[in-house]
């Protein structure tokens, strides 16, 4: 049980012995920790409704509070706020608990929760724009896992509509003596070749060229849509041709995305419910669900309470064909197959609200998931340069993301030159650290804004060792590694987490409780931005212990024991945290 949570159910239990309302005795942090640590403003509304004084009540809870030993000081402030500190050792107890094998004092929770991020479409290399669902998307994973539900992340590839379509006019155009547009190749097996015709140099060289040709000539615009709608009707020759270029796109996605620390546990994608669709739009039709609308198969998800008019979500097009709408809403139907997950979390940008709000009510009115998963869109805002327009190169291009790793750790090497940093490891530990601290930069840069928020893309500014940046963060971790290590090395041992022997101490250990509670917001917002906030607060109040405690010189034996005691857990937290944020922490730095 966290502290806070144990505080709350003894003022409960105080206000139910006072025959008062126990809901209204919920704690929380100080908003004023020169006075207090914790407080309660439950007595000032519950004295109101039960027309009593309510200081006068605020005085007797105290006065009850006072009488337990885990509780150093409850008074009273202003007209009946219950300010309220515990004793030392019983906080030190509650901080050593926190790594004690309870995972940081948070439940499990037997759930799972299925996070759809990163949405590249394939034969496109991945750009700025992909960085923040993939950052925001791997993140939101691990905080789930964290919080100790079964959370898996789909890559949930756009591997089916209309560039499919262009890119096969395109190379039927360029070679069409090629096996996949034979004549009867539509349903013959093949052989096809094992070799693809194309690179993915040559995709992503071809995949713009196609489209901007489609909106100049019409004719190969037709047989574009003509392509995607044989491709999604079966056509076997073309499947065989977009096979290679998901199985090329696939492999330097992930090698893009490993750079960054971000791991799918399923690549699927559109195509993945190509069979599911058709099956799912009879269903739709036979249950009056689905209607037809200008040619076109719909499902009116609006509603007389709307403010503004929602428009219909579309199943199939006129042509027969469908849409990511169409996948989308058969994906859904194949996640919440078997047990159906707590939550189906999506993250990407936030100018696809109206699309996922027309998602959700179809999904709704049909009936697709159950009402215990929850469909949440976790949208987010735009990168934007200095100019608070798109990021973009000088060339009016956005940058791939590759080129922003490199040129990350490029200003991650000047500045550990700058501050004379890893000085002493060999080039291949140096080279190490540079990449660390160079992908630090860039998650920490991205999730201490909140998702909703557009942020200034500034690696300048994201690669320093000072402020609330990923590299100082990782400096702190490190500095407690380092003087655990030297403890080691000079045969000194943790023993128990002892009672705070100063302000400094004290901080630490009532900084580490407020964790569970951190989480739980966190999870709950789908906002890593809490926890790169908390592990920002935690390293400068950690730092500024360890300047006033000088740990490997203190005489005492039981003080050094309780403060080594005291890095052991603050390292535990502190890099478990920083993992949610997609950060590794060098041996050395």
């Amino acid at each position: 049980m966290s502290l806070l949570r144990e505080l709350t159910e003894l003022v409960q239990s105080v206000f139910t012995a006072q025959g008062l309302d126990p809901s209204y005795g919920d704690v929380v942090v100080s908003q004023r920790p020169d006075l207090c640590q914790f407080q309660c403003n439950g007595a000032l509304p519950l004295a109101k409704k039960a027309g009593k004084n309510p200081r006068e009540l605020a005085t007797a809870l105290a006065a009850a509070l006072n009488d337990d030993h885990r509780i150093a000081l409850a008074d009273v402030a202003g007209p009946g706020f219950l300010n309220i500190s515990v004793e030392d050792d019983f906080l030190a107890e509650q901080s050593a608990q926190l790594t004690a094998g309870n995972h940081f004092g948070i439940e499990a929770k037997n759930q799972q929760v299925i996070v759809d991020y990163g949405g590249p479409n394939i034969a496109k290399s991945l750009h700025v724009g992909h960085l923040r669902p993939a950052v925001i998307g791997e993140s939101v994973k691990r905080l789930y896992r964290f919080a100790r539900y079964d959370a898996i992340g789909d890559v949930h590839l756009g591997d089916w509509g209309l560039p499919m379509g262009q890119l096969i006019a395109a190379i039927e155009d360029a070679s069409p003596e090629l096996p996949y547009f034979a004549d009867g190749a539509a349903t013959s097996e093949g052989p096809y070749p094992t070799e693809s015709p194309v690179t993915i140099e040559d995709l992503e060289e071809l995949y713009p060229q196609a489209s901007a040709r489609c909106k100049e000539d019409k004719a190969f615009a037709a047989k574009a849509q003509q392509a995607t709608l044989a491709l999604q009707k079966g056509h076997l020759g073309y499947r065989a041709l977009w096979n290679h270029f998901r199985t090329l796109s696939v492999a330097d996605m992930t090698a893009i995305y490993a750079e960054l620390g971000v791991h799918f546990e399923l690549w699927l994608g559109e195509a993945s419910v190509a069979d599911d669709m058709a099956p799912m739009i009879e269903k739709l039709v036979a249950n009056q669900i689905a209607q037809e609308s200008d040619g076109a198969l719909i499902i009116d998800v609006a509603d007389p309470k709307d403010k503004k008019e929602l428009p219909p979500f579309m199943l199939q097009n006129s042509r027969g064909g469908y849409s990511y709408a169409t996948s989308d809403l058969a994906t859904i139907e194949q996640r919440v197959k078997g047990p159906a997950p707590h939550a189906i979390v999506y993250v990407t940008d936030a100018r696809q609200s109206l699309h996922f709000q027309q998602l959700f009510r179809a999904a709704d009115k049909a009936k697709m998931a159950p009402a215990s998963t929850q469909l949440i869109h976790a949208s987010h805002g735009m990168v934007t340069g200095k100019d608070n327009k798109p990021f973009k190169t000088r060339d009016g291009k956005l940058p791939r993301l590759g080129e922003l790793v490199a040129d990350a750790q490029k200003l991650a090497a000047a500045q550990i030159e700058e501050n004379n940093l890893a000085e002493d490891l060999s080039e291949t530990e140096r080279a190490s650290v540079i990449e660390l601290v160079g992908l630090a930069a860039l998650t920490y840069g991205e999730l201490s804004n909140h998702r909703t928020t557009n942020y200034i893309f500034d690696l300048e500014k994201f690669t320093e060792l000072k402020g609330q940046t990923g590299p100082y963060l990782q400096y702190v971790a490190v500095r407690i590694k380092s003087a655990l290590q030297k403890a080691a090395d000079a045969g000194l041992h943790a023993g128990t987490l002892g009672a705070a022997t100063c302000d400094e101490e004290r901080n630490v250990q009532l900084e580490l409780t407020k964790l569970p509670e951190i989480v739980e917001r966190a999870v709950a917002g789908n906002a890593p931005n809490i926890i790169a906030e908390y592990s920002y607060v935690l390293a400068a109040t950690f730092n500024r212990f360890y300047d006033k405690c000088h740990i490997l010189s203190e005489p005492n034996a039981e003080t050094q024991q309780s403060w080594l005691a005291l890095l052991e857990t603050t390292q535990s937290i502190f890099t478990a945290i920083l993992d949610i944020l997609l950060i590794q922490v060098p041996e050395k730095m």
